[in-house]
């Protein structure tokens, strides 16, 4: 039932805890983590490309805000065939974005403002224009340098025909041929598997050289100091054994939320069963991987962390990516894929906690990064869900940006207010949105272009931020230079119209998460407000001696009288929490 009668101190009473303290201190258990996509953070040379120059330039901006640490996407030599994430040398710094010695002054000079740094490592799938794929496309079938990547014949008598039926995540077959050449058996040339782009073949995982490798990998940046990795396609290095047809379709955003099951064959979590389904996905052996990184990070002092990019449901799989001897967080992607709904919205953080506590691994939130639309545009949108996670186009239904913002500064809140760990991409602290009409002739993503345009891809999210309102590029780098165009609002919504504004965006995050540090929010147990646990429009809990309290409904919630409000993403009308809008409380 909606409540119209104002709370009482009462009513806002802790239930019984559902979420236990952390016991452990490591530093990853409940950091705020800022995602850098380098390209379009900040442009150091105006070449109109975001650089590591440039991510130094703003070291100050992200102490400020209050993060904890900072995870870089890709900045490894690569063609850019997929904005980096096709890598071509593992070692080495694209001279896009800088050289090795500007890595090292960006890393110590967020270390000297006790900012941590995690990199981005993609072990998936390379570049084609790595060294080891190279030297496949020289040797001959069944040669060892072809071992390291999944070369196969093709079916039917001319091996003409993919090796399997799997397709692409970007679009079209997962699998091309190659040219022919004089030593080709006699089903002619063979076939490499790609999940994602033409472009990127994934490496064969079965291969003790691969293992090798990336351990050595691994190595080389924790020896220049790096804190963690975030691993790209974490559930999709092992593939099942012989590579057997699936008629399903796997997309680059998949979620559900889980929520009690009703079906007696539903699994026990209570769980959909959706997601990243599939032979190349979630196989048991990535999990042998993991426990060897696991020991090589132990090598190193200072708690160092490895974080799942998975795609992975239901949350129970999730969990044994971060079981005590494998990784340290996993995304929670059924947090960032529900929808402005409270009863969805509790069932998600319930189980959510409920299932990470069981591996004692702390619940890692998020609401928007470099693959999916922005929350701003997102919650503004009449239906959340399916393709509008993967893109906008000029010509679908546009969001509603004031409800969007709205909404979506009441999730961050809620979302903060979580015990765990929280990611926070580059410019939602703006409150930006996405680019929701970029015209065709700009777009780069290869999902775009593989889908002939029916995906609208990921450029959207990725425009370059915007520093200072009404400058040349919005102040991104010194020439105005972009290689995305900027929507018209960026010039408002910039960095420099929003410091010491009070009601901004960036103050409210910054407020945020300067009260969730200081009252140890992310190592806190969490209870769930009793009174208002069946409510069908507010979401409402205690952690660390405060009440989080969301309002998703119509109808303003009318607060106790002696209520002190720590902090709020809108403003409260006559005392009380209005449509879309979170509060942190005392009482």
């Amino acid at each position: 039932m909606t409540r119209t009668a104002p709370l009482t101190t009462d009513d806002l009473t802790a239930g019984a805890p559902v979420h236990d303290p952390a016991a452990s201190g490591e530093w990853w258990r409940d950091a705020v983590i800022y995602q850098v996509y380098p390209r379009s953070f900040a442009d150091g040379d105006g070449d109109g490309i975001g650089d590591l120059p440039g991510v130094t330039a703003k070291l100050d901006h992200l102490k400020g805000l209050g993060v904890d640490a900072v995870w870089l996407s890709p900045f490894y030599r690569s063609p850019q065939k997929d904005a980096g994430y096709d890598v071509a040398d593992y070692r080495d710094i694209d001279p896009l974005f800088g050289t090795l010695a500007d890595f090292d002054e960006m890393l110590a000079g967020a270390h000297e403002r006790g900012l941590r740094i995690i990199v981005d490592l993609v072990p998936n799938h390379s570049s084609d224009q790595h060294v080891w794929f190279q030297e496949a496309l020289a040797a001959a079938p069944g040669s060892a340098a072809r071992d390291r990547y999944l070369f196969r014949d093709g079916r039917g008598p001319a091996g003409d025909e993919p090796p399997n039926n799997w397709q692409s995540i970007f679009g079209g077959p997962a699998w091309t041929r190659l040219a022919p050449r004089e030593d080709d058996g006699p089903l002619g040339p063979q076939w490499y598997l790609h999940l994602f782009d033409s472009s990127q073949p994934d490496l064969n995982w079965e291969n003790p050289e691969v293992h090798t490798e990336f351990e050595d990998v691994l190595r080389f940046w924790l020896d220049r100091g790096v804190d963690g990795f975030r691993v790209d396609v974490a559930h999709g290095m092992v593939k099942a054994a012989g590579l057997p047809d699936w008629d399903g379709r796997a997309a680059m955003v998949e979620g559900t939320v889980d929520e009690p099951a009703t079906d007696p064959a539903a699994p026990e979590d209570g769980s959909t069963g959706a997601g990243n389904q599939g032979p190349m996905f979630d196989q048991d052996g990535v999990h042998e991987i993991y426990r060897s990184w696991h020991r090589v990070l132990e090598e190193y002092p200072g708690d160092r962390c490895l974080v799942a990019e998975a795609w992975v449901e239901p949350l129970s799989r999730l969990a044994r990516y971060v079981r005590p001897d494998e990784m340290h967080q996993a995304f929670n992607f059924s947090f960032l894929t529900a929808p402005w709904d409270a009863a969805r919205l509790r069932t998600v953080v319930s189980v959510s906690l409920d299932t990470m506590d069981a591996v004692g691994a702390p619940t890692t939130w998020v609401l928007s990064n470099h693959d999916v639309v922005r929350h701003a545009s997102r919650f503004g949108l009449a239906e959340i869900g399916g393709r509008q996670l993967n893109g906008i186009a000029a010509t679908d239904p546009q969001p509603d940006a004031e409800l969007g913002l709205r909404r979506a500064r009441a999730a961050t809140l809620l979302m903060l207010g979580l015990p765990g760990s929280a990611y926070v991409y580059q410019g939602e602290e703006l409150g930006l949105p996405d680019h929701t009409a970029l015209p065709a002739e700009v777009r780069q993503d290869p999902s775009f272009f593989r889908t002939d345009g029916a995906e609208p891809g990921r450029d959207g999210c990725r425009v370059p931020l915007p520093w200072v309102g009404g400058a040349p590029g919005n102040g991104f780098g010194p020439s105005g230079r972009t290689w995305l165009p900027q929507p018209g609002v960026y010039a408002d919504l910039a960095a420099d119209q929003q410091y010491g504004v009070a009601g901004s965006t960036y103050e409210m995050y910054r407020t945020a998460l300067e009260l969730r540090r200081a009252e140890k929010i992310g190592t806190a147990g969490l209870a769930w407000v009793d009174a208002l646990a069946g409510s069908p429009d507010v979401v409402a809990f205690h952690v660390a001696g405060v009440v989080v309290l969301a309002n998703l409904g119509a109808t303003p919630v009318a607060l106790p009288a002696e209520t002190d409000v720590l902090v709020a993403s809108g403003d409260l009308v006559d005392g009380a929490v209005p449509s879309d809008t979170t509060v942190w409380l005392r009482v």
